[in-house]
């Protein structure tokens, strides 16, 4: 078997066991908001910020934590943190600061006990190896986050794909919406 099928079956076999129901709980929560903030460190932080992209694609008003033009995130907004362990101190940070401005947080994890975890309304269970290859997480041959952070950009294209649905977005809308600066 060559690598690329080798990964696509690690892809499947760790979405396989997602509960196909938090695509649509995760979609609804994000439209029932005002806006949406995502965070996420190193490389989950870049799959937060593809997720960002593609819901500005779509209409909704996204933002991504720490950029210069980021608003004050406010009660009715809420939070996307991506942390495949569910530790990154500055998403946990982040967070529980959500939390206490009563902002719905939406965890995208392989931990559900994590510290993450306890501060989600919603957690998106993404089964995976991480880095840290814990006794619990998917066996992976692809090194470091990689399984994670191909299953999180998956997980959220079909979020999208989702919305796209409920909001009768097609690819002509959503074209609409793409940068025409380059």
């Amino acid at each position: 078997m060559n690598q690329v099928n080798i990964i696509l079956e690690e892809i499947k076999g760790v979405l396989s066991k997602a509960d196909p129901t938090v695509i649509n709980q995760v979609s609804d929560q994000l439209l029932s908001e005002k806006r949406i903030f995502v965070i996420g460190e190193g490389r989950s932080g870049f799959m937060a910020k593809s997720f960002a992209m593609r819901l500005m694609h779509l209409g909704l008003h996204v933002y991504v934590v720490g950029e210069t033009i980021t608003p004050a995130i406010k009660t009715g907004d809420v939070l996307v943190a991506v942390s495949g362990s569910g530790t990154t101190k500055s998403v946990v940070h982040t967070a529980k600061k959500a939390k206490e401005i009563q902002c719905p947080v939406v965890a995208i994890t392989t931990n559900v006990s994590s510290e993450l975890a306890e501060h989600a309304t919603l957690i998106a269970h993404v089964p995976a190896a991480t880095k840290f290859r814990g006794e619990n997480e998917a066996a992976s041959i692809q090194p470091l986050g990689s399984l994670f952070d191909q299953c999180v950009h998956i997980l959220c294209d079909a979020v999208c794909l989702n919305i796209a649905k409920k909001q009768s977005e097609d690819n002509g809308s959503a074209f609409l919406r793409h940068s025409n600066l380059e």
